[in-house]
């Protein structure tokens, strides 16, 4: 995502509908991850063990999971003002408020796919399956250049910065994520690893194939030129 570009108000408004359709597609694919139940993703790894770190040593009864997330997601947002606040924009803010109410919807629609006795071979597929959506999804996030979710964005910063393919920052950040986090006390399964794994890798393959799309869109709707 480069930071420096900027957009009129007719193309910033396209943009954001990319991005919103890219994270209903990202959050179809966290659904049938954490549906699958193999393993919080790297993210969710590292807010596990942070919030169960902050309620071993202080044990603070509002402190949930979700505002744990929040919380975090905060202070990347924060730190990553300091380092470039031209890659936080309104599409970051829209990731942060969407999420939840994203996989709460699909997980209504799609709670009946598993069951107690679902085996592993289906979870484990459900879970690949998850994996490569949220990378489609994700990418469009990304080249909708609109913004993108805070732990996305750490691996888009770390990127651009160092001049790095996104799908190899990808997979060393959520490396970290799930290091840090399993030490601190996070569950960690094989749908973690597989997430770890997959992701990163795939989102390079989708990442020229959303950015064409997003060019023929805009230059469609002539907002950009041939």
């Amino acid at each position: 995502m480069n930071s420096e570009k900027r957009f009129g108000i007719k193309e910033i408004f396209v943009r954001v509908i990319i991005l919103m359709i890219g994270l209903t597609i990202a959050h179809l694919g966290v659904t049938l991850f954490l549906l699958a139940n193999l393993g919080a993703d790297p993210f969710n790894v590292f807010v596990q063990g942070v919030f169960g770190t902050i309620n071993k040593a202080m044990n603070f009864s509002w402190l949930t999971h979700g505002r744990t997330h929040i919380g975090i997601s905060v202070l990347i947002i924060i730190i990553l003002l300091f380092v470039d606040k031209s890659y936080i924009r309104i599409g970051t803010l829209l990731c942060m408020i969407c999420g939840g109410p994203i996989i709460d919807m699909f997980t209504y629609f799609l709670g009946h796919l598993f069951s107690d006795d679902s085996s592993f071979i289906y979870r484990l597929i459900f879970n690949a399956i998850g994996c490569v959506i949220l990378a489609l999804g994700m990418t469009m996030v990304i080249k909708s250049e609109a913004g993108t979710g805070p732990n996305d964005l750490v691996a888009v910063v770390i990127s651009d910065k160092l001049g790095k393919k996104f799908s190899i920052m990808r997979v060393i950040v959520d490396a970290v994520f799930v290091v840090i986090g399993f030490i601190l006390g996070g569950t960690v399964g094989v749908g973690t690893v597989v997430c770890v794994v997959l992701v990163g890798p795939v989102a390079g393959i989708f990442m020229p194939i959303s950015q064409k799309i997003i060019d023929h869109i805009l230059i469609l709707l002539k907002i950009k030129n041939e």
